[in-house]
């Protein structure tokens, strides 16, 4: 390998486009490195679990073609990246990890999918998911288990795991996912890179579907994975933007990030909560950087917290979820819910009860829990007037071992305390349930060596604002660490 070369994997994405562009390096050597880390190291991480490397290497051979005739392809000119299982890429399958969309061959591209390619990237393969993209792991029947990059006992989170863990392992130069769980931040807290979760209705969902045509759901978005917070900044701004029929009527101004220096950010320290408390080196982690922040002149507060009740607005969160995701239910499905519901007691306030609930929510209740929600986003309005970030944990712990057991068994056990699977919705929901705009930091691993991430939430559409400020922590705190048993070539 020449020196060139040498953990060129680990770049970002926005040097390594530089580098092809500078004639640093070409698209076709950057891509077969890419191939051929995949070939040697995915077995047991198991990742990239759909391969179109001959595609790769023609579109890497054409943009290389382009940059000798004088024409650049866009600000990815030549980069290999891959992209989540879930999103629409021609000529591979699209199953979101379900055996009955097994042979679900896309014949196009999908929209994102689109967009990155005009912006010159081409596709390495499509990452892993957990079933139906429902889990804070990812396996399923046909693709199998995801496995960390620092320890591959362990998950790389979900339902972006595969996206998460590519990148930190130096299969690909950018990575794309969809949150409506933490989908793509708990992965990037878990694998230790960023991930943005954008403000909702920015991004298109379109090309990230199952079925073409459906119309875009409650809570979920699209956005971009990366080894950099310039990176997430530059995805956005090729993600976003209006579909076809929207761009006739209105396009997207996003306020550019009004501070360029830490001193000048008003950040709030929410390091962990009765409602679901976290192990203790995230919650020191959270409480470091304020130190931090505080001695480079920035105003912190540790106490500062938006008015709603957070025990309502977590169980509106939760109802407004569950409608979402067994909207695709069947009728015997939704007939057999219902039976169950009408025997359970209206006090059960368990997780079970809760999602039986909200999976026969009628329309009426929808409305009264959006109407709830209006009034929580009211209240962050407010907040967002007197601070622009939230610091604050998005899982409890580090990445946990593989548990493929039934959900309803599923504990996790953190600082000694026994918690509900699905507990690990509360700070992920924050941002969610309010459309809010989110990016997961990586802060360093822990001594088990595994990685550490926090999230910076901020105001409605301040998506380059939140994504700034990680830019600017990683001064301080350093940002992407490889794994060091893949950091050798």
């Amino acid at each position: 390998m020449t020196d060139a070369m040498k953990n060129i994997e680990f770049q970002s994405a926005t040097e390594l486009a530089r580098l092809i562009k500078s004639g640093g390096v070409s698209s076709v050597a950057l891509t077969e490195h890419y191939i051929d880390r995949i070939q040697r190291f995915d077995g047991e991480i198991n990742a990239v679990v759909v391969r179109t490397f001959e595609a790769a290497r023609k579109a890497a051979q054409q943009a290389d073609e382009a940059l000798a005739e004088g024409r650049d392809l866009g600000p990815l000119h030549g980069l290999p990246m891959t992209i989540k299982e879930s999103y629409v890429l021609e000529d591979t399958p699209t199953t979101w990890g379900l055996e009955a969309f097994r042979e679900n061959l896309a014949t196009t591209d999908g929209l994102a999918v689109a967009r990155f390619k005009q912006a010159g990237a081409h596709f390495l393969g499509k990452t892993n998911v957990p079933v139906d993209l429902a889990d804070f792991q990812s396996y399923n029947p046909i693709y199998g288990t995801t496995g960390n990059p620092f320890d591959v006992t362990r998950t790389p989170g979900g339902s972006s795991g595969g996206s998460a863990a590519a990148l930190a392992a130096g299969f690909s130069g950018l990575e794309a996912g969809s949150d409506i769980g933490g989908s793509i931040r708990n992965p990037a807290h878990f694998c230790g890179v960023y991930g943005h979760k954008p403000t909702y209705g920015i991004v298109p969902m379109q090309g990230h579907e199952l079925v073409p045509g459906l119309a875009q759901g409650d809570l979920a978005v699209c956005g971009p994975l990366a080894r950099s917070a310039e990176d997430l900044s530059l995805a956005l701004s090729i993600m976003a933007g209006p579909a076809a029929r929207q761009g006739t009527g209105w396009q997207l101004a996003l306020p550019a990030a009004k501070h360029q220096r830490l001193k000048d950010f008003r950040v709030v320290i929410w390091a962990t909560d009765d409602l679901a408390p976290v192990a203790p080196i995230v919650e020191e982690r959270a409480l470091d950087l304020g130190a931090r922040l505080a001695a480079a002149g920035a105003t912190v507060s540790y106490t500062a917290r938006p008015n709603f009740d957070l025990e309502a607005g977590h169980q509106n969160y939760r109802t407004l979820l569950n409608a979402a995701m067994t909207a695709g239910m069947d009728r015997a499905q939704v007939a057999r819910l219902m039976e169950r519901v009408a025997h359970l007691d209206p006090m059960d306030q368990s997780e079970d009860a809760i999602n039986a609930r909200a999976a026969v929510l009628p329309h009426r209740e929808w409305l009264r829990a959006n109407h709830r929600r209006e009034a929580i986003r009211a209240a962050w309005d407010q907040f967002f007037g007197d601070w622009d970030i939230v610091v604050c944990p998005q899982m409890a712990s580090t990445a946990f071992p593989h548990d493929q057991g039934p959900f309803g068994q599923r504990r996790l056990i953190t600082d000694g305390i026994d918690q509900p699977y699905f507990e690990q919705l509360f700070w992920a929901g924050l941002a969610i349930n309010a459309y809010l705009p989110s990016t997961v930091f990586p802060t360093g691993l822990a001594s088990n060596g595994l990685p550490v991430g926090l999230q910076a939430i901020g105001g409605p559409f301040q998506d380059h604002l939140t994504i700034e400020f990680t830019r600017q922590v990683a001064d301080v705190l350093g940002g992407f660490v490889p794994p060091p048993r893949l950091s050798e070539s």
